[in-house]
């Protein structure tokens, strides 16, 4: 008991950081399921390529003799890159993917971003080699920073990803319920049809629901570097199911949702790996998907969608 009550600080940190990680890529799934109820299962893929994109900023900016800006400057640097490389890359996905099939039967778009998914995957592979590429965290941010929190220590790295985690949920939020895009995108998630008669641009909404989403992938994937340091071309098949998971169990389609099937993910993986094995970390996260479904099919704050007849 006294061996829990230690570790308990430190590993709620570790679950919150893994968790927010979780939560930004539940985000992206939730968004287009919102607007389109279709799931972009490239988005996995998506959040790989924004952690090479914020490698690819780092060898840029950082060579043998010394980073050329301020570390702060490049760990901002690296962000906005990799929002707007998978923001464009999520409009990409949209135009060659989705919106030929949009009226498709709903397989067909499922078995198009499964097609997007390997495709870049392997792209990734066939320039960059499968080799395991590490972030030089410590040249961003030195080991020593960081702040004692609970009787335990909240490194600099952590305490990055889980603020700048909190920044984009917050910021999309408001997006969501206070800002004019906003409105268009929960009136298209309703009824398209009912919004493009009242002068809203649909597949405007949709492109831009899809640049955002995918730019909190990229963050994510930048996050994910910075903190668990390695990077390869298949790490996002993993995480985009447990995004997928997260997105689920909060409900599915709805953005605080994502958020809370996110975090509590990320803590009950790693109270899994602290407490009980690392064996079981992924067959404790797809239990727990089992259980909510079985006790609430949609998810802990979805809501049922009303049928159009």
């Amino acid at each position: 008991m006294e061996s829990f009550l230690a570790q308990l600080p430190q590993q709620l940190i570790n679950g919150l950081t893994l968790g927010a990680v979780y939560a930004l890529i539940a985000l992206g799934y939730s968004m287009v399921y919102g607007v389109l109820q279709l799931l972009n299962f490239a988005h996995g893929d998506v959040y790989m390529v924004g952690a090479f994109i914020g490698y690819a900023i780092i060898l840029a900016l950082i060579p043998a003799q010394g980073p050329l800006i301020a570390p702060f400057l490049i760990i901002v640097v690296m962000l906005v890159a990799a929002m707007i490389g998978c923001g464009v890359l999520g409009i990409a996905i949209e135009q060659f993917a989705y919106r030929p099939l949009r009226n498709a039967p709903r397989i067909a778009p499922l078995i198009s971003a499964l097609g997007v998914s390997f495709f870049l995957q392997n792209a990734v592979q066939l320039t960059l080699t499968a080799q395991f590429r590490s972030y030089p965290t410590e040249k961003l941010l030195a080991p020593s920073l960081g702040i004692d929190l609970l009787g335990t220590r909240l490194s600099a790295t952590r305490g990055l990803v889980i603020v700048v985690a909190v920044i984009m949920m917050v910021g999309l939020q408001y997006l969501i319920q206070r800002t004019r895009l906003g409105r268009a995108m929960r009136a298209v998630a309703i009824d398209r049809e009912a919004a493009a008669m009242m002068g809203v641009d649909v597949d405007q909404v949709i492109v831009l629901t899809f640049f955002i989403g995918s730019a909190l992938a990229g963050v994510a994937g930048v996050l994910t570097g910075v903190v668990f340091t390695r990077i390869w071309h298949t790490m996002g098949f993993t995480a985009g199911l447990k995004g997928f998971t997260a997105a689920v169990v909060g409900g599915i389609g709805s953005i605080p949702g994502a958020m809370l099937g996110g975090l509590l993910l990320g803590l009950l993986e790693t109270f899994a790996v602290g407490f009980v094995s690392a064996t079981y970390r992924d067959a404790i996260a797809f239990v727990v998907l089992v259980i909510v479904l079985l006790i609430r099919p949609l998810g802990l704050l979805g809501a049922r969608i009303a049928k159009k007849v």
